[in-house]
């Protein structure tokens, strides 16, 4: 009969512990799947929002070849978003020449250089950075940055293509770093000692061995500051000088895809030709995230496969 019990007991151990599994399971693949749902849902939302103008009363030419963006207009609406998106692509290349050197350096010294609590100091001190809300960076621009360049250079406003790539390029930075120096720590330390072995110095070995080994995720970070780039809001709309131009200069203000949005969206008609527009404005966007980030995995598999 004791053994029948323990028998038992072994059979409702295995049920709990066959139930714990299947909901563990359960949870994962919801997870998991979550993401993608998200995705869609978003887009479900924006494109119900937005295609009503797309079928309606949206123009090819002008959109993507005018620069009036006059939607209040009582007379001429007009939807020319060329000038938004040169601003937007413009602020994004200035913040990469800022943040690309900024991030790549940081990592190298820290996963190359920096040891004990250094290293863990400036990890520490980079993660914070990239903590900081992004309203604090555009008062950063906007208090700080516009005053010191009008001083340095001379010209009546600060904020400007500068002004905001400056700050962009301070945000995107830390997150670049943390994933370039996670791709540097993924290469195996016997390249490392193969290199050192052959004569090589610290620097032949980081540039010859350690960065070409270290380039899928590399190239993962410089696409994701990108990706950062054209979809921050707060801190373009408050260091760009929200200005509707096509920039001749660094020192032109422009105004940014989602600062129109967010600028505009609140005070506007619920289904108006205005409102589709706007939400026009998010399908774009959501495409241009798209192929950055099928652009990203399209170049790391094609790094693989060489």
């Amino acid at each position: 009969m004791s053994d029948t019990v323990i028998q038992e007991g072994r059979l409702d151990r295995r049920d709990v512990s066959w139930f714990v599994d299947k909901t563990v399971q359960v949870l994962m693949f919801v997870g998991g799947i979550s993401a993608v749902i998200f995705i869609v849902g978003i887009f479900v939302f924006v494109g119900k929002e937005g295609f009503s103008f797309l079928f309606e009363g949206f123009s090819f030419t002008e959109f993507f070849g005018s620069i009036n963006w006059r939607p209040t207009s009582e007379n001429n609406q007009t939807f020319g978003a060329l000038a938004l998106i040169v601003g937007t692509a413009s602020v994004t290349g200035m913040a990469m020449l800022v943040a690309i050197p900024f991030s790549l350096g940081a990592a190298i010294y820290i996963g190359e250089f920096a040891t004990g609590k250094t290293r863990e100091s400036l990890k520490i001190l980079v993660e914070l950075l990239a903590a900081i809300p992004s309203v604090v960076w555009g008062f950063i621009g906007l208090t700080i940055m516009n005053g010191i360049i009008i001083d340095l250079f001379d010209i009546p406003i600060g904020l400007n293509v500068l002004n905001a790539g400056i700050i962009l390029g301070l945000m995107a930075a830390p997150i670049m770093t943390t994933i370039a120096e996670d791709a540097l720590k993924a290469v195996p330390d016997k390249y490392r000692e193969a290199a050192e072995a052959m004569g090589a110095t610290k620097w032949q070995m980081i540039r010859q061995v350690v960065l070409p080994a270290a380039k899928n995720g590399l190239v993962s970070a410089v696409l994701l500051g990108i990706g950062r780039g054209f979809g921050e809001t707060m801190a373009v709309l408050m260091a760009s000088g929200h200005s509707i131009n096509i920039p001749g200069s660094p020192f032109d203000s422009v105004r940014a895809l989602t600062a129109t949005i967010a600028a505009e969206l609140g005070e506007t008609a619920v289904g108006s030709d205005h409102y589709g527009a706007l939400f026009t404005l998010g399908i774009f966007l959501f495409i241009i995230t798209f192929l950055i980030n099928l652009t990203a995995d399209l170049v790391v598999k094609g790094i693989r496969k060489k």
